[in-house]
């Protein structure tokens, strides 16, 4: 089973976004900001309620209920979605799940840098 990110449970968006990692100084916290240029999700023909962010993978999904549209000249143009995790053992399931993601979608990752960030780079 591939890793995918889902606005419409069952319906995989085909979008890459870009993701940036925080952690507290001590890891135990952090968050994931997704940002979906042009998603599929907001495309007019798919235009339903976004109820939230679904990663799934091999091991079950993750749930974000922090979803939100950005919006240029009055139009929906992306989507800001934020995961949070409160524990390490949340963290690592974050990143197994970030880890099956990027090889499935051909994408560059670098698991954990010094001073305790995490990137992925989307853009490959």
């Amino acid at each position: 089973m591939a890793a995918a990110i889902q606005f419409f449970r069952g319906e995989d968006e085909p979008v890459v976004p870009d993701i940036r990692l925080t952690r507290s100084r001590d890891g135990r916290t952090g968050q994931a900001l997704f940002v979906f240029e042009e998603p599929l999700a907001l495309a007019p023909e798919t235009m339903g309620d976004i109820t939230g962010m679904f990663l799934v993978d091999e091991e079950g999904e993750l749930v974000s209920r922090e979803v939100k549209a950005r919006f240029v000249n009055g139009k929906a143009n992306a989507i800001e979605a934020t995961y949070t995790w409160k524990t390490n053992d949340d963290f690592e399931r974050f990143m197994r799940f970030a880890q099956r993601y990027a090889d499935s979608h051909d994408l560059g990752f670098s698991g954990q840098a010094e001073g305790g960030d995490a990137s992925e780079d989307a853009d490959a």
